[in-house]
Order: structure tokens, then C-alpha cells, then sequence
């Protein structure tokens, strides 16, 4: 979501301003030879974007106006520093984001075929020799457009399409000159209309010609705030991909912002990387703060796990953790910041003054161990525990190791337990901790830290023990109890074909005969369905038992699981599912460990 302002509004409404247009004018030459030694996004990018310093009132970062610090001269410089401090840690793109187009008053202009113009002040050299430049520097080149066609590219609508004889700006769009993109700020094409994949492969040869590697399309929907035909971009994003071939150039397609979960299968088809939540930066004298909107990505980001892989990868974000002063936060929420960035494995993109990185940001930043969770061929972490305010995310590696990672999202300090049997082992395990490069040793059955508010560890874990053996029983047995409006229904991504739903305002499952050896707490595995994070209260013998937060599954149709602590008895027990007041998860499953 990009977009500043023409005057004082609130920031978020602001940005619909920025991408009132874009321009380019460029003489079209042959494509431009470019060796690409592995498939796009074959791993998660590295880089750094602009927009975070352009979009933040930080004291100095933009002195002639909102949103002003992009120019032709501070990409260079950030370039430059980029090249210098994390090239050789794998940084590579410089991405200019959202102005590139428009005056330091937001007038926009274009060239005789509607096509985005570079404003003359901001790069007066024009993009291409931008590119060259970063190219030189052995870095790749990035930039931005908006879905849609702007209206200020529309004209009378006589404008005409290159390389399109006959058609012009009316040929391509619905007839109703309807709105689209998350700020209403573009008209609708009309795919339906011959001469509107033209314009898009326009476009796409212009920033081929650039030398462009990448593209960041923003406005996206269904998403970017926005839902229904009018802000269905799914054609647009599908012309995108065939133009970009078309060029014979790689070109990374990233799309932003706030993606629809519904529609993963096309974004994954088209492009290489995609936005799973707002903008991550405050509008405010810092470039993020804490709670707007860094923390929300523990909440948003679970769903969208099993997406992620080579080729195509879910985006978080701006990595902005460089400069505790400029950034805005604590050490510790720096460091979760990124620890949860790299086991998702999102694109590590600074938005950082690369020119100003203090010590600890650079330590954060080039840490080759943290750096090769997120790069390596291992899959993304996901929670093991429910969304509650002390938090476990895990990962087991292709090597039989895991990835584990400990959350303490409360505001004060709080001690947080990895249970192996959360991991599926018992027993022993060697942990390493990879932010201090240290070997911790050997620790039985889990390990528990003391953690300051929003902080976090992050560990390699190597199992020394046993697989641990499981006992399942299904929801919609009928030796359970139900309760309410609880009852079963069919689920065809459920064990067994069923599950207990319709759990809410006091509906509850009750799983009777639960029986384990001895005394203890167990870590229950409950498989649930969930289209989005819903809480229930888990209860043993008919105790007060306590509330947990299930992360969203994505859809009513993929089947998640976490594991739950339950103080058990010897023998038998029952453990209730209450959604008290509220909405609770469809219940698939319930597994319990042995030991």
C-alpha cells in the first residue's frame, strides 16, 4: 500500500495520493541481455526498498515535503551503502517504490502511449541509467507500478497504445470508466476488449528495456483493503506474467498489498512473491512501531504458511531493524522482528538508512546463521502453540533437525517452554542458539527461557531421543459429549471425513476417555478448522482450565494443528472444548501423547 498526500488527512487515507498516476517515455530498444544464474525466487529476495524512509516524518528524512526523500541521488547513496555493508550477505535489489513518476506536489506525468514518465527533479538521468548504475554495482534493480490503468494516464481517452495500431486509453477499460486498485486511484481494464493486453505488454517491454529486475504491483486485489469484481486485479496480474515472458527478461513480479488468502493458487500461478498483510510502517517519526504494525504479522501471517516455497514466497514486509533510534524499537523487538521475518521465510528487505545502521542493526541484518533459515531449503516455521502471548513456531528440517523459535509477545517479561513433544519427540535434544552463535547443550524433554517483553530466541534443535507414539480420537466419536449448538458436520480435508462445529456462544465438545499413564501436564495435539483466529477455552475434568487463541487456518477447508497443555490424571479424563461467549474452531482431532 503506497501512497502519500496532497494535504492533511489520516496517513493510510493519504496514500491513495502517491499513485495518482505514473509516466515513462522511453525510446524502445531491443531487449536487454541479462544471465540469471537460478530461477526467480528459487529463494526468498534480500534487499532494500524505499519506502519506508519516504513515507516516515523521522526529523530529516524528508525536508521538502511529505514523501520527498525519493530521488535519483538518495537511491544511489543507499545503494551505495548497501553494496558496501550487505552485498556479501546475499542483499542484492535496491527497490524504488511508489513517486518515481510524480513531481515533489504529487503532478504526475506520461508519455505520448499513457505510459509511466520518471519525474525530471527526482531522476533527472532518467530510469534506465539508474538501473546501469545499480547493475554496475553488481545489484539488481527494482521498481514500482500500481494495478490498473491511472486515471491520469486515461486522458480523453484517445491516447494511443504502442505497439497497438487503432487502439487507444478507451479501448482498454470497461465503458463505465470504473475505479480500481486499493485507493480507487486507476480505472478498471477490461481484458475482455483486444487492445487491453497491449497496453500491459507496453508497460512491461518499457521496463525491460530499463533493465528492471524487478516489479512491485501494488494495489492488488481481491485485497489491498478491497473485495468484489471492480477490485478483482487477478487478469491484470495473469497479463502481467505473459508480458514480462514476453520480454525475455526475468523480472520478479511481487504483488502488494494485504493479498486475499481465497485467491494463493493465482498468485502463486503469476508471480513470484506476494503481500500477506498491511504495510508494515507507522506514518509516524519512526519508520514502524510495535503495535503499528509489526506485531500483527504473528496473527496474519500462520495461514498463509503452506503457500511459501521456490518460486514464490510470502512477503512481510520491510525488514526495518537497523537503527533502533530511526526504527523505533526496543533491541528485543528488533530482534523478534527478524527472527520472524527469517522463519517465514519472507523477503529480508530493509527500509532502512543503510548510511546509519547502528551496531546491533548491522549485527541483526548480516547474521549468516539467521540468514540461512530464511534462504535455505527448508521449510517455513509455523506455530506449534496457539496464538496466546508466549508463542512457539517450528520447523523440521530436510536434516532431521527443527527450526524453533520462542515469542514472548506480552508487555512485560514472561518465560516461554518449547516441549519437545510439541516437536513430535521425546527425550534428549542438543540446542544451538543461532542469534549468539552459541552451542547451549543438552536439554530432556524441552527448554524454557526467560524472555523480555516482545522478545524472542531463536534455536537450532537436534533430536537425541524417540519419535513419540500418539493416541487419536476423532471429534465426532460418539463417545463424546456435545453440547449446545455443537455438532457434527463433514470436512473432506478431516481425519475421518468429519468434524465437531458450530461451537459457539456455549456450544462444547466434550472428549471423554482420555486416558494417559500418570500424573502430568500433556501437550494435546488438537487438528482444527478455522477460516479465521478464533479462541476456546480448554478444560480438564471439569476444571476452569484456561483460553487459547487458534491461529486462522486460511479457509473453512484446510485442516491446521497446535498443541495445547492439559493437566491430565492418571486413568481416564475428559477435556472440554467451550467456546463460552464467543465463536470457537471447528474441532477435527485430538492426539495425545503416550508420555
Amino acid at each position: 500500500m503506497r501512497s502519500p498526500s496532497y494535504s492533511v488527512m489520516p496517513a493510510r487515507t493519504l496514500r491513495a495520493l502517491v499513485v495518482l498516476t505514473l509516466a515513462a517515455g522511453a525510446v524502445v530498444t531491443a531487449p536487454t541481455a541479462h544471465a540469471e544464474t537460478a530461477p526467480l525466487a528459487a529463494k526468498p529476495y534480500m534487499g532494500w526498498s524505499s519506502w519506508s524512509m519516504q513515507s516516515s516524518k523521522y526529523p530529516g528524512l524528508n525536508p521538502d515535503g511529505d514523501y520527498s526523500y525519493l530521488t535519483e541521488a538518495n537511491v544511489l547513496k543507499q545503494a551505495g551503502a548497501l553494496a558496501a555493508k550487505l552485498k556479501k550477505y546475499g542483499y542484492a535489489y535496491v527497490n524504488i517504490d511508489a513517486g518515481w513518476w510524480m513531481d515533489k506536489a504529487w503532478k504526475s506525468g506520461f508519455d505520448e502511449y499513457g505510459r509511466q514518465k520518471p519525474d525530471p527533479t527526482r531522476f533527472p538521468r532518467g530510469m534506465k541509467a539508474v538501473a546501469d548504475d545499480l547493475h554496475a554495482k553488481g545489484l539488481k534493480a527494482g521498481i514500482y507500478l500500481p494495478a490498473g490503468l491511472e486515471k491520469g494516464a486515461y486522458g480523453d481517452g484517445k491516447t494511443p497504445i504502442w505497439n497497438a495500431d487503432g487502439c487507444t486509453t478507451a479501448d482498454i477499460v470497461h465503458d463505465d470508466l470504473r475505479t480500481t486498485n486499493g485507493w480507487d486511484s486507476a480505472y478498471k481494464l477490461d481484458f475482455a476488449k483486444p487492445c487491453t493486453a497491449k497496453y500491459i505488454d507496453s508497460q512491461a517491454r518499457l521496463i525491460a528495456d530499463w533493465g528492471y529486475d524487478f516489479l512491485k504491483l501494488d494495489g492488488v486485489g481481491p485485497g489491498s483493503g478491497k473485495s468484489g469484481d471492480q477490485y478483482d486485479n487477478v487478469a491484470d496480474v495473469a497479463a502481467w506474467h505473459q508480458a514480462i515472458a514476453a520480454t525475455g527478461r526475468p523480472i520478479h513480479l511481487e504483488l502488494s498489498w494485504s493479498l486475499d488468502i481465497g485467491h494463493a493458487a493465482d498468485w502463486k500461478k503469476y508471480s513470484q512473491g506476494w503481500r500477506v498483510d498491511t504495510d508494515v510502517e507507522c506514518y509516524c517519526n519512526t519508520l514502524v512501531s510495535w503495535e503499528n504494525s509489526v506485531d500483527d504479522r504473528w496473527d496474519d501471517t500462520p495461514a498463509w504458511t503452506r503457500h511459501a516455497g521456490p518460486g514464490g514466497w510470502n512477503d512481510l514486509d520491510s525488514l526495518d531493524v537497523g537503527n533502533g533510534e530511526m526504527d523505533g524499537l526496543t533491541k528485543a523487538e528488533r530482534q523478534s522482528y527478524a527472527t520472524l521475518w527469517a522463519i517465514a521465510k519472507s523477503p529480508l528487505y530493509t527500509g532502512d538508512d543503510l548510511t546509519r545502521l547502528d551496531s546491533y542493526g548491522l549485527s541483526l541484518l548480516t547474521n549468516r546463521e539467521v540468514i540461512a533459515v530464511d534462504q535455505n531449503a527448508n521449510p517455513p516455521a509455523h506455530p506449534v502453540t496457539p496464538s496466546d502471548p508466549q508463542q512457539v513456531w517450528a520447523a523440521r528440517n530436510t536434516d532431521g533437525t527443527y527450526t524453533v523459535a520462542l515469542f514472548n509477545l506480552a508487555d512485560k517479561p514472561a518465560s516461554v517452554t518449547a516441549d519437545w513433544s510439541t516437536l513430535g519427540f521425546t527425550g534428549k535434544a542438543a540446542v544451538r542458539d543461532l542469534w549468539n552463535h552459541e552451542n547451549l547443550g543438552t536439554y530432556k524433554n524441552g527448554i524454557t527461557q526467560a524472555l523480555p517483553a516482545h522478545g524472542s530466541r531463536l534455536f537450532t534443535v537436534t533430536p537425541r531421543g524417540t519419535t513419540l507414539r500418539w493416541t487419536g480420537i476423532e471429534a465426532e466419536s460418539p463417545s463424546n459429549t456435545l453440547s449446545g449448538n455443537a455438532s457434527v458436520a463433514d470436512c473432506s480435508a478431516c481425519s475421518g471425513g468429519k468434524k465437531v462445529g458450530n461451537l459457539y456462544v456455549g456450544g462444547k465438545l466434550t472428549v471423554n476417555d482420555i486416558v494417559v499413564p500418570k500424573n502430568g501436564t500433556y501437550q494435546l495435539k488438537v487438528a482444527y478448522v478455522s477460516g479465521d483466529a478464533r479462541s476456546v477455552n480448554v478444560s480438564a475434568n471439569g476444571g476452569a482450565g484456561a483460553g487459547h487463541k487458534f491461529p486462522s487456518t486460511g479457509d473453512w477447508g484446510t485442516v491446521s494443528s497446535v498443541h495445547v497443555p492439559v493437566t491430565l490424571k492418571a486413568g481416564a479424563n475428559t477435556v472440554t472444548f467451550d467456546s463460552g461467549t464467543g465463536y470457537a474452531p471447528d474441532i477435527d482431532r485430538i492426539d495425545v501423547p503416550q508420555s
